[in-house]
């Protein structure tokens, strides 16, 4: 394991644990560390990336709260605790309106995984969300799920003309395999990750 990989692991049991408490205690700036190692087990164990998430709030005041947030909210998502997912993303905002020049991508997460697990009751929020992030949009994967979460949504309450409008702009988005960044050719692209909304705007375009 090179040096910065001690914060970065994919998986977890006691022996990885072990080496990051003996290392963590050397560290000077804990809290970095804390939430980057939680970052990366949000999916393949998000109870320990929230226990690390615990920990580093409770070490008080850092710069990276938002994304902290925006963590939390991911591995709440993998344990389908949705509402404090939803929770977790606020708490993000709510950062940001405090501290602008540190942003994340709650400002499109809360909205998209709103459309995505059906929850009716804050379509009025994530379309709220979204009337303030078009400015915001700068890769591909942006416009897609800034488009698709308008969609998925519409197509919920029956509206399927706006749907289907929105649909199709996402679809393209979708289909871009270029970020126009010269150097970083691949930055910002949909992925198998957008695998669920995909499935449900095809249909639409269908239609």
């Amino acid at each position: 394991m090179t040096d910065d990989r001690w914060f970065r692991n994919k998986s977890w049991d006691a022996d990885i644990a072990s080496l990051f408490e003996e290392k963590l205690r050397r560290a000077r700036r804990k809290s970095q560390y804390l939430r980057i190692q939680a970052s990366s087990l949000t999916q393949a164990n998000p109870q320990v990336a929230l226990d690390l998430l615990d920990r580093y709030f409770a070490l008080g005041e850092d710069f990276d709260h938002a994304q902290a947030h925006v963590d939390r909210a991911a591995a709440y998502l993998t344990l389908g605790r949705v509402e404090d997912a939803f929770m977790s993303y606020e708490a993000a905002l709510n950062r940001e309106a405090e501290f602008p020049n540190l942003r994340t991508g709650a400002y499109l997460e809360l909205p998209y995984q709103i459309a995505l697990r059906g929850a009716a009751h804050r379509y009025d929020q994530a379309m709220a969300l979204l009337s303030r992030a078009a400015e915001n949009l700068m890769f591909a994967v942006d416009h897609f799920v800034f488009h698709a979460t308008k969609a998925i949504i519409l197509s919920a309450q029956g509206n399927l003309a706006d749907a289907r409008a929105e649909a199709r702009p996402a679809l393209e988005a979708a289909s871009r395999d270029h970020s126009g960044f010269r150097y970083h050719p691949g930055v910002g692209l949909v992925s198998d990750k957008h695998s669920q909304a995909l499935a449900l705007l095809r249909p639409l375009c269908d239609a």
